[in-house]
């Protein structure tokens, strides 16, 4: 069969990935404004921006690792409805958060020029970079606590909140930009500063604005300020070693980013601004995706735990198929859009317009396979309890694979459009890995104390 019955799963995908796709959608607004804004200051501030902007995908990276082991871990939890298990692995989530943040803000703070020439040795934009660096660094702590527990709300099937924060977020975030960069209503122009500092403001509004929720408003998870002193030794060791290799996942996807960036930042100013010009219409594009994606890891964790495999098999074969179904129409939307989105940043150069379009015809293909195995590695095998594979196969592209491929090109004087292909090539090839991991269904791991006690027994 290859479409489930099931009337509850579509409803229950429908209800999850609308919200989590329209939070997306307001969160790359948010990135975009800054983008399209800054895009008016000219090559050399995009590319600033966008630099100083790997620091926050790393971030975001490792951030989503502990989401992601949060959301694996209590969606399990929640098939049980065991939420007072639940509340502890949030609490264990919010610690490592904050460590991460702090640390990642300190470093910033210190050497955000060091940091900014890793990626690019062109003094223009080494200077933008870390002007905004500076700045933006600030914002990672609240960013770190508002995305745990936006994922604590998720695992309890509630999404809205967190569309709810980021549509507050991107209200205050534009208001801003517009005051802060150009200057306008009485504030100084302050260019890229004043779009790291919009950007600070709106993390600790989102921050202000989730606690509340939680504290004041949420009826299903209860989760009180007393619960974050309180921590379990077994959960956190189960949280350990299921969330490493998420977080592990995460890491080195991060790291084949900002490698990435660096090997496109040896390039002149306007291959960076390409790059950056090409990767946001690449979020936009998966703005649905990450959504459906998102909602089928809930109900993968939520079927997984209640011990439910036969019907999780048949939610296996429809979700292949409606993502490969995404893939064709979502590479065909990049292609459409490529003119009228390019055409948006008005600022930049011809030459780097034109490497936009070489980028952008690139993605349009490797989106087939990105809309097939990103979410179906994640919303079935990772969500379905096996969180150590989806790690070792993207460290094995990653390092033997893409990044060797995309130095060898660049050393071999080729054009940039090829070094990018290099370093988009995985998404075509993990299609043949995951379709056979995906339906020899060894992926469905109960990972709840409860259950694994019973066995023992």
């Amino acid at each position: 069969m290859i479409f489930t019955r099931d009337r509850s799963f579509y409803r229950s995908l429908i209800a999850l990935a609308v919200p989590v796709a329209l939070q997306n959608l307001i969160t790359f607004a948010v990135s975009f404004a800054d983008n399209l804004m800054v895009g008016a200051l000219g090559d050399a501030a995009v590319s600033g921006v966008y630099m100083g902007g790997q620091i926050q995908t790393f971030l975001q990276m490792f951030s989503g690792g502990i989401e992601g082991a949060i959301l694996i871990l209590a969606a399990q939890y929640w098939g049980k409805r065991d939420t007072e298990s639940i509340r502890r692995i949030v609490s264990i989530g919010l610690h490592f958060s904050v460590v991460c943040g702090l640390i990642l803000t300190g470093i910033c703070f210190i050497f955000p020029r060091t940091i900014i020439s890793l990626f690019t040795g062109d003094p223009t934009v080494v200077e933008d970079g870390a002007a905004y660096l500076r700045v933006v660094c600030f914002s990672y702590l609240f960013f770190c606590v508002t995305q745990a527990l936006i994922a604590a709300m998720r695992s309890v099937e509630i999404a809205r909140i967190g569309m709810v924060v980021s549509a507050i977020s991107l209200v205050v975030n534009v208001s801003l930009n517009y005051c802060l960069i150009f200057g306008h209503f009485g504030f100084p122009e302050m260019g890229v500063t004043g779009a790291a500092l919009a950007t600070v403001i709106s993390r600790i509004t989102e921050t202000a604005v989730m606690v509340f929720y939680v504290a004041r408003i949420d009826q299903r998870l209860k989760l009180k300020p007393r619960d974050l002193l309180y921590t379990d030794r077994e959960l956190r060791r189960d949280f350990i070693r299921y969330g490493m290799p998420i977080i592990g996942g995460n890491v080195v996807w991060s790291v084949n980013m900002m490698a990435s960036s660096a090997i496109l930042g040896r390039f002149n100013a306007s291959v960076i601004t390409a790059t950056s010009v090409a990767n946001t219409l690449n979020s936009l594009a998966y703005v649905t995706m990450n959504g459906i994606s998102a909602a089928l890891g809930i109900i993968t964790g939520k079927t997984v735990g209640a011990g439910r495999y036969d019907r999780m098999k048949e939610y296996a074969y429809t979700t292949q198929v409606l993502f490969l179904l995404l893939g064709f129409v979502t590479g065909g939307v990049i292609f459409l859009l490529k003119g009228p989105f390019i055409g948006l940043y008005s600022g930049i150069t011809a030459e780097a317009a034109a490497v936009s379009a070489q980028f952008i015809n690139v993605l349009s293909v490797t989106a087939i396979g990105t809309c097939y195995q990103v979410p179906t590695l994640f919303g079935l095998v990772k969500s379905g309890g096996d969180v150590g594979f989806v790690f070792k196969n993207d460290t094995i592209f990653v390092f033997l694979v893409v990044l060797p491929s995309a130095i060898i090109a660049s050393y071999l004087g080729a054009p940039a459009w090829v070094v990018f292909a290099c370093l988009k090539c995985d998404q075509i090839l993990k299609c043949f890995v995951a379709v056979v991991k995906i339906n020899s269904f060894n992926w469905m791991k109960n990972l709840t104390r409860d259950n694994r006690l019973e066995q023992k027994v």
